[in-house]
């Protein structure tokens, strides 16, 4: 592991006057790393007039001073000892590394990649490759930001604080994005902070870091009017005439999560299994959402029963033993670009643009109360279904004007009433 190792170090003590108390001034070792120091309690304090600030040491002949001044040379000694650790393990030297590695001699085994790997092993057997893969995102921005600000490739949990945060923070927001053509927004960073924190919340379960770095770090987010198709857009769509098997299956699979507002991976997922006969005697479809283990139960629309009927018999899903062909999510949104400019839809389509568009276009703005569309997208909290909510200005003139006739029906019925007419 290469590291920036320091030019100069020193070790001074100092006895503070400005803490004196009853005759006595504690003293602090003082360590200093390229001209930048920290200081240290040593938790001892001397006889006001014992103490030598020439020579920053204690003075007399009394045995108590004679093993106060061992004492001090022990702790220099050991400080010196975490500088040699420090180098010979080609860490990230500064004063404050130091004086951790002098007080938490554990904490300073774990390292903060060390720690990210350790959680994304865990996390690996738990979550889609779609969820993990973001955290080795994370990771890489980490990386980068150590190697470019400190001049190494780790350091020690105990060396992450706020200003490390802060800093963090500022640099994935003007770092050059890794993969994408855009930096990262203000919400994208606030993604990668918040997974971060979720990383360092297993040190701090297992007490391998004494303080919480976020503590005082507030994690916001920027309020985004989140993209949907309209009626129109839905239209151009279903009506194009694509030439071409591939095309053909990205449009009918997009379409699907319009009409059903499922997930990429649950639509994926499906099997005949999920096609159940409901109580009103029409199908239905039961699954969970593999994202958060929802229930979600759904009546299907005529088009959305259309497209399994296309597909249930088709050899690629039988083959997988899917409802639908199999296709990877990454794929599938590059190819749903191409659809978008072949049918004449400006908009960035993503297989998620379907599920807002369920939401929005299908179900509430023809009226579906927003409980019943929350149970149909399988959100825990109805907080959730608030976030894909529009009133699009159609549906709220149409209402306005639907009030108002409600309104001039009751005005001419009491004026009847009082004229008896």
């Amino acid at each position: 592991m290469s590291s920036r190792q320091a030019t100069s170090f020193g070790v001074s003590f100092h006895a503070k006057k400005s803490k004196e108390k009853d005759g006595k001034l504690p003293i602090y070792a003082r360590i200093t790393v390229d001209s930048k120091r920290v200081e240290l309690s040593i938790k001892r304090d001397v006889e006001k007039g014992n103490w030598d600030d020439g020579k920053g040491s204690v003075k007399g002949s009394k045995p108590e001073i004679k093993a106060l001044k061992v004492h001090i040379e022990e702790i220099r000694r050991r400080l010196f000892e975490c500088f040699d650790e420090l180098f010979k393990d080609k860490r990230l030297i500064t004063a404050e590394a130091i004086k951790n590695k002098y007080l938490y001699p554990e904490d300073t085994e774990y390292t903060l990649l060390k720690l990210f790997d350790y959680h994304n092993d865990q996390l690996a057997h738990t979550v889609e490759w779609g969820t993990l893969k973001n955290y080795f995102t994370t990771k890489k921005y980490l990386e980068l930001f150590l190697k470019e600000k400190f001049k190494t490739n780790d350091v020690f949990l105990a060396e992450v604080n706020y200003k490390f945060l802060v800093d963090l923070e500022y640099f994935i927001k003007v770092q050059q994005p890794l993969n994408e053509s855009q930096k990262c927004g203000h919400n994208t960073t606030m993604k990668h902070m918040e997974r971060f924190k979720k990383v360092l919340n297993i040190a701090l379960k297992n007490e391998w870091l004494k303080k919480n770095p976020f503590a005082n770090f507030r994690l916001s987010y920027k309020k985004v009017d989140r993209g949907f198709l309209t009626l129109e857009d839905l239209a151009k769509i279903e009506e194009k005439v694509i030439q071409g098997n591939r095309l053909q299956k990205i449009r009918d699979l997009f379409v699907f999560g319009c009409y059903t507002g499922i997930s990429y991976i649950d639509a994926m997922n499906l099997t005949t299994d999920n096609l159940i006969m409901g109580l009103d005697g029409e199908q239905w479809l039961a699954t969970n959402r593999q994202k958060t283990d929802e229930a979600v139960r759904l009546p299907l629309l005529p088009k959305a029963l259309e497209l399994i009927e296309k597909y249930r018999y088709h050899p690629e899903s039988i083959k997988a033993g899917k409802i639908f062909p199999s296709i990877t999510n990454q794929r599938l949104n590059i190819y749903l670009k191409e659809l978008a400019d072949l049918c004449g839809v400006e908009k960035r389509l993503t297989f998620h643009i379907a599920r807002h568009t369920f939401a929005t276009t299908v179900t509430l703005t023809n009226g579906v109360p927003i409980e019943s569309v929350s149970k149909m997208l399988g959100h825990s909290s109805i907080r959730t279904t608030q976030i894909y909510a529009r009133v699009l200005q159609d549906k709220l003139s149409e209402d306005m004007k639907n009030l108002k006739e409600r309104l001039g029906q009751k005005q001419m019925e009491i004026t009847h009433r009082k004229t008896g007419t």
